[in-house]
C-alpha cells in the first residue's frame, strides 16, 4: 500500500513507517519532527515563528506540499491539530485529504477534546493531567487547554474529524477510553511501536552498588507530565541515599542525544499522571532500563497481561513516589529481574513490525 503519515509525537509515526516499510509498503512521513526532538521525516514542514512573515511562510510551505499528499491508499493524521494552524484550517485540510485519498484515519494521541472531556467527567479516570481525585491540578497550560478543547475553537473540528475519519487509533489506554463511548465501532487500541534493533538490550546483570536514575525534562511540559514532582522527590531520595544513588537529568534535548545520554542508566523516571507507559519509558525498557511510569491495574487488565508487570507504577502522591524509589535502592537486587522483564514486555507488545501489522489489519477492515 501507499501510506502517508502526517504529524509526529515522540517518533511514533517514523517508527511505524519503518515497520511498514519492512513489510514492503511505501510510506511517507510529513511532520515537524516533534520540534526539538528532531525526529526523522521525509517531508519537513516546520513553523519557525508566529509573526506575519513566518505565518505566511508556513502556510505557503504547506500549500506547496499538499499536491504531494494525494493519491494515497491510507492517510493518517496524528491529532486534530496536525499542522500548527488554527483548528478550522486543519479541518479544511483534513477534508481535502479525505477527498484526495482512499481512506483517512485519526490518531487518538495527546490532548484533544475527547481526552479532556474524559478527564473532566469524574468517572473515566481516578487521576489525569487535569485532576487528581476531585482536586484540579493547577498548572499554567491547564486553563488554556480547557478553553481550547471544551466549548472552544478546537472542539468542533475535532468532533468533525472523528466523525469523518474511516477509523480512530489510540496508542494508550487513556486515549482509547476517551473515544470509546462514542466511537467504539471504528476505534482500535494499537500499542506504541518500538524498533528493538535501535534499542539494543543491555541488561542489568548484577546488583549495582549505585542506582543510576535518569529523568528527561521537556522544558514547556514538565508540569503537565509531572516530571517537576518526580524530580523533586527523586532529589529527596538522593539526599537520603547519596552514596547509593545518582541522578542524571537532561532538559529538552534532541531524540538521538536523549537516547545516548540514557544509555548507562538503571532506572528512568518518565510520567506521573499516566495509566500506561509511553514512548520514552518503552524505549528505555527495550534497553533493559527499569521504568518508573504509569502501569495501573486497569492498563494490565485492558491488555490482558496477568503476570508480566515490570513497570514501577507511581501514583500522583509524593509519599508513594518516595516509597517506590526508596524500595528500588533498598532492594536493588531486584533490578536484574526487572531489567529482563522490561525487555520481554516490549518484545511481547511493542515490536514495531508486529505493531505495523496491527495497523495494516485495522486499515484494511475500515
Amino acid at each position: 500500500m501507499k501510506i502517508l503519515l502526517i504529524g509526529e509525537a515522540s517518533n511514533l509515526h517514523w517508527t511505524l513507517a519503518e515497520g511498514l516499510r519492512a513489510l514492503g509498503h511505501s510510506v511517507t512521513v510529513a511532520s515537524h519532527g516533534s520540534h526539538w526532538l528532531n525526529n526523522r521525516r521525509d517531508i519537513s514542514i516546520v513553523r519557525h515563528g508566529y509573526d506575519l512573515f513566518h505565518s505566511i511562510q508556513y502556510v505557503v510551505d504547506i500549500a506547496r506540499h499538499l499536491p504531494q499528499m494525494r493519491g494515497y491508499d491510507i492517510v493518517q493524521v496524528t491529532n486534530p491539530i496536525f499542522f500548527d494552524l488554527r483548528p478550522e484550517k486543519n479541518l479544511a485540510i483534513f477534508k481535502y485529504l479525505k477527498r484526495q485519498n482512499k481512506k483517512i484515519f485519526l490518531d487518538a494521541l495527546g490532548i484533544d477534546h475527547y481526552y479532556v472531556k474524559a478527564c473532566l467527567d469524574g468517572k473515566t479516570f481516578r487521576y489525569s493531567d487535569f485532576f487528581v481525585g476531585d482536586r484540579p491540578l493547577q498548572h499554567p497550560a491547564r486553563e488554556k487547554m480547557l478553553a481550547a478543547w471544551i466549548g472552544g475553537p478546537n472542539e468542533r473540528p475535532n468532533i468533525e474529524m472523528a466523525r469523518e475519519a474511516n477509523g480512530i487509533i489510540a496508542c494508550l489506554y487513556e486515549y482509547y477510553m476517551a473515544y470509546q463511548p462514542e466511537y467504539a465501532g471504528k476505534l482500535a487500541y494499537i500499542p506504541i511501536p518500538i524498533d528493538l534493533s535501535k534499542n539494543p538490550f543491555c541488561p542489568i546483570r548484577e546488583t549495582p552498588e549505585v542506582v543510576k536514575f535518569f529523568i528527561g525534562i521537556q522544558r514547556h511540559r514538565t508540569v503537565i507530565k509531572g516530571t517537576d514532582i518526580l524530580l523533586d522527590v527523586l532529589q529527596e531520595v538522593h539526599a537520603k541515599y547519596p552514596k547509593e544513588s545518582l541522578i542524571h537529568q537532561v532538559v529538552s534535548v534532541p531524540f538521538d542525544e536523549y537516547h545516548r545520554r540514557l544509555r548507562d542508566s538503571h532506572v528512568i523516571l518518565d510520567q506521573l499522571y499516566s495509566y500506561t507507559p509511553a514512548t520514552n519509558a518503552l524505549a528505555a525498557m527495550a534497553r533493559g532500563i527499569v521504568a518508573v511510569s504509569g502501569a495501573e491495574p486497569e492498563f494490565y487488565r485492558f491488555i490482558g497481561e496477568e503476570h508480566l508487570h515490570p513497570i514501577i507504577n507511581v501514583l500522583p502522591d509524593r509519599n508513594d513516589i518516595f516509597h517506590k524509589l526508596e524500595q528500588l535502592i533498598l532492594h536493588r537486587e531486584q533490578l536484574p529481574r526487572l531489567s529482563a522483564e522490561s525487555r520481554q514486555f516490549v518484545e511481547k507488545y511493542h515490536d514495531h513490525i508486529q505493531v505495523a501489522r496491527q495497523y495494516l489489519d485495522f486499515w484494511e477492515k475500515h
